[in-house]
């Protein structure tokens, strides 16, 4: 270990966390691991000199995936009854090199609900709720975490409902999008809502910043040695396979699911996650993780989420693995950026949907022509292909052919859901095929 290293490793300050900025965070990590440097992504310009690939003809130069169906020893898992023990090497891969660890013990979460208020969302008369969590710091006071999360409960319930928990923004700001772009037609949350439903929404930059480093803009800092993860290392940087933000934003939600079944309103059974983008990562992992969740909707969540890194198709491991994206995953993420490449990640995407089974999974993208190329329409349909054989061994369907379907195909009949919609980099269009494909599984 370089002396940068060690000594950035070892130093918190005084009255506070270790004030690194991304770029010096990425390079401890770099030293840490003994890499000069990394390999530089491609560009997301489809005109740019260096532009990714989006050739289908040039997308899998490595065509095997890893198997969540044989054991590390090579042996067949060869019945239901085994899988809880591959399942638990996939995540421990998946834990070591891809998202991080979670400490054995984590902080304890006290919520407390801050205003009701009566609303009309559309048409529907509701009820809503604003949250905070506010998580326990006396072991580090230099660091404080709330989690802000509304609730919204449709005024008419008689009794405990389902929620929809989306990755958003709690407030301030309201409860998230009321409609489509345009303002045409029913938000998400009305569309919840009318369906005698709950729509809660949990602000993940509340648990941990999106960085992994810098000075927010009220001058505060914000990075990986404060919010949940700095907390929980009493300000000082990460270890190499320590949880990074998506792991962090999971956790929050799963912080929310443990209100969810104090509250008598909720029928915290029936509980989905639902997110978009870096927040379709987020909601993928918290399915993945967290077995309570009843069903996933995964929104164009590409590299990192349920795009297959095998695929050299849009973005790549060395994207994810820069300064401006590496806080969302593990340390030990960036040697396939480097000295490695993702064909020597030990899991892929499609064992974290393997890891949501045999739990109901909804992959929604967006057209080519509108959202582009980026994150992988067809790689993430992929990794739901890849996942069937794990759904089939526990008696549930698959999506029921590995053939890329038309625009607007819905394959919704098994278990694994997957729709690309018209539209651009958005959920807003698969809202109701998702709804539709959750009510026939959460009944």
């Amino acid at each position: 270990m370089t002396p940068l290293a060690l000594g950035l490793f070892l130093f918190a300050a005084a009255d506070g966390p270790a004030p690194l900025t991304a770029p010096q965070d990425h390079k401890r990590l770099l030293d840490l691991l003994g890499i000069d440097k990394l390999r530089p992504g491609p560009s997301g310009n489809p005109k740019a000199p260096n532009a990714a690939n989006s050739d289908e003809s040039k997308a899998t130069p490595f065509p095997t995936l890893p198997d969540p169906l044989v054991f590390k020893d090579g042996s067949k898992v060869a019945a239901a009854a085994d899988w809880p023990r591959r399942r638990a090497e996939i995540v421990e891969d998946f834990d070591r090199e891809v998202y991080g660890r979670v400490p054995k013990e984590t902080p304890k979460v006290t919520w407390s609900v801050t205003s009701t208020e009566k609303q009309t969302v559309g048409a529907v008369p509701a009820v809503v709720k604003k949250l905070v969590g506010r998580v326990d710091n006396s072991a580090y006071p230099a660091v404080s975490v709330d989690i802000q999360l509304t609730l919204t409960l449709p005024a008419a319930a008689g009794g405990p409902v389902p929620v929809i928990l989306e990755f958003g923004f709690a407030f301030p700001g309201g409860n998230g999008p009321k409609g489509p772009p345009g303002g045409s037609g029913p938000g998400w949350q009305e569309q919840v809502l009318a369906k005698g439903w709950g729509a809660a929404v949990l602000s993940p930059y509340s648990v941990q910043a999106d960085t992994g480093g810098m000075a927010g803009r009220d001058g505060k800092y914000q990075g990986l040695t404060t919010g949940i993860i700095g907390l929980c290392n009493k300000g000082q940087p990460r270890k190499p396979d320590d949880w990074g933000a998506l792991r962090a934003w999971a956790w929050g939600a799963s912080r929310a699911l443990d209100y969810f079944e104090t509250d008598p309103a909720v029928d915290a059974r029936r509980v989905g996650v639902e997110g978009l983008s870096r927040f379709g990562k987020a909601a993928a992992v918290a399915m993945a993780y967290d077995p309570r969740f009843a069903v996933g909707f995964i929104g164009s969540s590409g590299a990192g989420g349920l795009k297959l890194h095998r695929r050299h198709f849009g973005e790549q491991v060395e994207n994810v693995a820069g300064t401006g994206e590496y806080h969302w995953m593990a340390g030990n993420y960036l040697k396939y950026a480097g000295p490695l490449t993702a064909a020597d990640l030990p899991v892929d995407a499609h064992e974290l949907v393997a890891l949501c089974a045999p739990r109901p999974v909804f992959i929604s993208v967006g057209s080519l022509a509108v959202e582009g190329t980026w994150i992988d329409a067809k790689g993430n349909f992929l990794a739901g292909v890849g996942a069937g054989p794990v759904y089939e061994l526990l008696g549930k369907k698959g999506l029921g052919t590995s053939e890329f379907p038309p625009q607007e195909t819905a394959l919704v009949a098994g278990e694994v859901a997957f729709r690309q919609h018209a539209g651009g980099h958005t959920t807003v269009p698969n809202w109701p095929a998702f709804l539709a494909f959750a009510e026939r599984h959460l009944r």
